[in-house]
């Protein structure tokens, strides 16, 4: 009676024990099919921000080949995904990391999509720039078979060549701007915001002009009368011309892009005046512009 009680007891105590280790089992075999997917998981994101990342480097590699004026900018931008993408490259699957990878990649991005804001507003000046050039081209151009034609009609060439010579400033421009530390600069038209006023102008292009040299005064006028810039003063005639900056070119008989900027702090709010005289002091080109 005695051995069939125990033998009763050690039945249960295997069937406990049998269970307790398929239990086992059930429960390593779902960890490691937990596992597999987690590792699955992170590899695929792995793959695919890595893909993504080469993706907008070759977009880099576009925008640098398309652009002068943002080249080192992007450049720059293109070299920090390069890095990104060897890190990625060479993560191991940490979850932790690739959040990390991921948050980087999200702040990389939209510095790119701002470069490419600014390079496409860049885009847009420059077909204006050229189509505005090619309509001064041909106005030039006409301009000088008619200068042609007097030469040999007309006794009084002195005086046609003269006036024929005069160089045209064209596209007289101000844009205020907001310089970063970076270096990169932000168009405004707040004046509180504004600390650089770039000022930029053409030089036609004059096949009979001479020659050499050529200085343009600036004369920047606030919405309160003041001159800014250098205020500096030069007599013309009985009177005395104050100016802004003087801007020396070197002329070839070929359109010149002048650019020049003009730091300041404190802009005053209201309309502002340009002017640019020749060394003549007379008036060749002015325009206006506001700041808020």
């Amino acid at each position: 009676m005695e051995n069939t009680s125990n033998n009763s007891g050690l039945k249960a105590a295997i069937v406990v024990l049998a269970l307790l280790l398929l239990g086992s089992i059930g429960y390593i075999v779902k960890l490691t099919s937990d596992n597999k997917d987690t590792v699955t998981t992170l590899t695929t994101e792995k793959n695919t921000l890595a893909e993504e990342l080469k993706a907008k480097i070759a977009e880099y590699d576009t925008m640098i080949a398309d652009n002068t004026a943002l080249k080192e900018e992007l450049q720059a931008e293109q070299a920090k995904m390069v890095a990104l993408l060897e890190q990625v490259e060479k993560s191991k699957g940490d979850a932790t990391a690739m959040a990390r990878y991921k948050n980087e990649y999200f702040r990389l991005k939209r510095e790119m999509d701002n470069l490419v804001a600014e390079n496409k507003i860049l885009k847009e000046q420059n077909v204006a720039l050229t189509s505005s050039l090619d309509s001064t081209k041909v106005v030039l151009s006409d301009a000088k078979k008619f200068n042609d034609t007097l030469l040999t009609q007309n006794e009084s060439l002195t005086k046609t060549v003269e006036k024929g010579s005069r160089l045209a400033v064209l596209n007289l421009k101000v844009l205020a701007v907001k310089q970063r530390s970076s270096g990169k600069q932000i168009e405004t038209d707040k004046a509180s915001r504004a600390d650089v006023l770039k000022v930029s102008f053409l030089i036609a292009e004059n096949q009979i002009a001479k020659t050499g040299a050529r200085e343009y005064y600036v004369q920047i006028i606030d919405s309160k009368n003041n001159i800014l810039g250098e205020k500096k003063t030069i007599p013309t005639g009985d009177k005395t011309l104050t100016y802004s900056f003087i801007s020396t070119v070197k002329y070839e008989n070929k359109t010149v892009q002048v650019n020049e900027d003009v730091p300041g702090k404190d802009f005053a709010k209201g309309t502002y005046f340009v002017n640019v005289f020749d060394k003549n002091a007379e008036l060749v080109s002015k325009t206006s512009f506001e700041l808020k």
